[in-house]
């Protein structure tokens, strides 16, 4: 039976090699995502890799700790058990193997629950996944050497072990309930059109008053003015790829639509292994779109099922903007215009390219490529006052971004942002960079910016030219101000946070009421008119 100062040195030996394997598991994954930036052209003087390997070393490493002591305890546990009943045989190959197993278990895990493809960034490439792997290894080594192979040693190993996971399995969390504050009435509410819509997406009026609803598993529904369904989903609608944030997205009407009845959506196509974001449109009849035909399609294919974009919005020359995104894993690709990952394209009415895009003529680039460097554009809309496009684009953890796009511009992403990865880890050491653009208003914790509208109603003046942006995380709507030269943006107050719904979708009804969409498997469509 071991004693309790035994217990307490394999215990102070473990946390050693923990603390080892953590540390260098951070400097490996920092390195590996500066190189990634390096091998885009970018300069990364000495001083600056040193401190942001510091910084790592505070916001990643605790989590990389979190993640690496599940599988690194129970697996040196094996290991000595193991050992000892070989003799104390290959005590240090057995911890080393076991140490890197468990932490490869750990990321599979955590990539196929978490919403992201690939948690820890540097492991996108195999050579990061193995020199990841490499440094749980020398962990284990480490704990191995430390304790030595006397068989007295061997013996204490599992309880003391087993005594740090009893040990690091208990925590208290106290929950301080915020003070209750007293709320004023607004000055709207908020009626109920229609509920029981899987994961809405996106809202269009028809000139009849009908309504267009997209839902992301891959119907288009078809509501009434007073909200009832006319029809569940549109017939001739391609094979949507819905996963994870894959699916049906955006719908827009030709501005022609009265003449020609034509309907565009953005959607994705193809599957877990090779998907693209893409464009069609078709030809509203009573209960189906009739000759659809795909019009645009992201290239090249990607892997995943995150960032899709998918936002459409028309410029007053009947050019139709189409927001994209990196497809997480490929952030990288935002910088490269030799594809459309993290870019915005503007197409012509039929999908060919516009003769005035910024990069017609360049070998180069795409000529679709209205502009570039972003991370994921789920939200576009034209400023007619201004003339003027805006788009926001989420950040990662933080570093959420409001931008007015100009043709041929770089928007930064991956090499500038304000937030961090959703590890705590440095995306980049750069806040702005020379040659990118900085956006106009930036939010640091992420809003998670969803829909977007210019509100020009007459039922709201106090809201008149402001910009509503539906938020996911916070569950409201946030109102934003552009100043006239377009300079500056304001963040003024959130709407609607009462209802404590995710919202998709924000939208301005023919009479200036305020749509909403909230995002669940039972999503509703929310009208939001002045209080009586």
């Amino acid at each position: 039976m071991p004693t309790r100062s035994g217990r307490f040195a394999i215990s102070i030996k473990f946390l050693i090699a923990l603390l080892v394997g953590v540390l260098l598991g951070s400097v490996v994954q920092t390195q590996f995502n500066l190189a990634a930036l390096q091998s885009m052209g970018i300069e990364i003087p000495t001083l600056l890799r040193l401190e942001t390997t510091l910084q790592d070393l505070i916001t990643f490493a605790p989590v990389y700790a979190a993640l690496f002591i599940v599988g690194f305890l129970p697996s040196q546990i094996a290991a000595v058990l193991i050992s000892r009943w070989l003799g104390g045989m290959f005590q240090a190959l057995l911890s080393a193997g076991a140490a890197a197993i468990a932490l490869l278990v750990s990321l599979k895990i955590v990539d196929s629950l978490a919403p992201m493809p690939t948690f820890i960034a540097a492991t996108r490439e195999i050579s990061g996944l193995i020199a990841m792997l490499l440094c749980a290894a020398l962990a284990g080594w480490l704990f191995a050497l430390l304790n030595g192979h006397s068989r007295n040693i061997h013996r204490s190993h599992p309880h003391a072990l087993t005594s740090i996971a009893l040990w690091t399995s208990v925590s208290g969390l106290i929950v301080i309930s915020p003070p209750i504050q007293a709320q004023s009435v607004p000055p709207y509410k908020v009626n109920i059109v229609a509920e029981n819509l899987a994961y809405p997406w996106s809202l269009a009026f028809l000139p009849d008053g009908r309504m267009l609803v997209t839902e992301r598993p891959g119907h288009l529904r078809v509501l009434s003015a007073d909200g009832n369904t006319l029809v569940e989903s549109l017939g001739g609608l391609p094979k949507v790829y819905a996963s994870g944030q894959s699916g049906l997205f955006d719908v827009a009407l030709s501005p022609q639509f009265e003449d020609d009845q034509q309907v565009y959506f953005s959607y994705a196509c193809g599957s877990e292994e090779a998907n693209h974001t893409c464009l069609a449109r078709g030809t509203l009849a009573e209960t189906s779109l009739e000759n659809v035909v795909e019009i645009f399609r992201v290239q090249p294919a990607k892997q995943g099922n995150a960032h899709f974009g998918g936002r459409l919005t028309w410029l007053p020359d009947e050019t139709l903007i189409l927001t994209l995104g990196d497809g997480f894993d490929y952030r990288e690709q935002a910088q490269n215009l030799h594809n459309h990952i993290g870019s915005i394209v503007r197409l012509n009415r039929d999908g060919s390219v516009p003769d005035d895009n910024p990069f017609v003529g360049r070998s180069d680039a795409h000529p679709e490529i209205y502009s570039y460097g972003h991370r994921n554009v789920q939200g576009v809309v034209y400023d007619e006052k201004n003339r003027r496009l805006v788009a926001h684009e989420h950040g990662p953890r933080g570093g959420d971004e409001i931008n007015i796009i100009e043709a041929g511009a770089n928007y930064g992403w991956p090499i500038a942002t304000g937030g961090l990865d959703y590890t705590g880890a440095r995306v980049t050491p750069f806040k702005e960079y020379p040659g990118t653009v900085s956006p106009l208003l930036e939010w640091t914790p992420s809003i998670a910016p969803s829909g977007i509208a210019f509100y020009s109603g007459e039922l709201f003046p106090q809201w008149q030219g402001d910009i509503l942006i539906g938020s996911l995380v916070n569950k409201e709507v946030r109102r934003v101000r552009l100043s006239n030269n377009g300079r500056q943006a304001s963040d003024i107050e959130g709407l609607f946070g009462e209802l404590d719904e995710r919202i998709r979708d924000v939208r301005i009804g023919p009479e200036g009421e305020v749509y909403l969409l909230t995002d669940s498997p039972e999503g509703r469509l929310l009208r939001v008119v002045p209080a009586e």
